[in-house]
């Protein structure tokens, strides 16, 4: 992946968008990942020797494409990290599901995360505070299907995917809690907003995905 989108970028921090099926960081795969990439355009760009520093303070799965944020200097991933565990990032998506939803609601669960990765509704004893709430952008009464705005208030593994399928509405195209065959899986992190490590500006970002399955609605806000 040479073509890197990047949306905004200073001395502190850079912010970019991860493409679906690209990991954010390295694994036992060995498979490209958006660390690895950054830094090689990091090094290039400024003709840095020896090694680029870069901080990762959030992830995106794999299957999921999006906006993100990584910083420059071991200060802004202090920052970033604190304000994360803070709750002051916020995060929205764009998700496609299966079946008509109401117009808005809020999910609170409890989630376990699995030995296998995978993640279930538990109880409190057991399971991690996971809510998030949503509203309805669009629906395809041809396809049956909801495009909705997300608004994470916890960031739990999956959360999103599980929440969703377990109330009869699974993610298109998500083939671990999902219910069809789309190669792309209908979750898109499409906004973030934070306050900048350094100059304490209110900073938002916004990026639409244009492929499938997103395609089939048209996406303009």
């Amino acid at each position: 992946m040479n073509n890197l989108n990047v949306l905004y970028e200073d001395n502190h921090l850079i912010v970019v968008v991860k493409p679906i099926n690209i990991l954010s960081q390295s694994d036992s795969t060995n498979d490209l990942d958006m660390l690895t990439i950054i830094k090689k355009y990091l090094k290039e760009k400024y003709h840095k020797p020896g090694n680029v520093y870069l901080g990762l303070v959030h992830r995106l799965d794999r299957v999921v494409g999006g906006v993100m944020v990584f910083a420059k200097t071991s200060k802004a991933a202090s920052r970033l990290s604190d304000s994360i565990r803070k709750n002051e990032v916020h995060k929205v998506y764009l998700a496609i599901v299966h079946g008509k939803v109401k117009d808005k609601d809020t999910f609170v669960d409890y989630l376990k995360k699995m030995d296998d990765f995978s993640t279930i509704i538990s109880n409190s004893k057991e399971g991690k505070y996971a809510e998030l709430s949503y509203e309805l952008i669009d629906y395809s009464k041809e396809l049956n299907l909801s495009l909705v705005k997300v608004y994470l208030k916890t960031g739990r593994h999956h959360q999103i995917r599980v929440q969703f399928a377990s109330r009869n509405h699974p993610l298109v195209g998500d083939n671990r809690y999902g219910i069809d065959k789309e190669k792309n899986i209908g979750l898109f992190a499409y906004q973030l907003s934070f306050v900048h490590p350094v100059k304490k500006e209110e900073m938002t970002f916004t990026y639409l995905p244009k492929d499938k399955p997103f395609s089939i609605f048209n996406i303009s806000k």
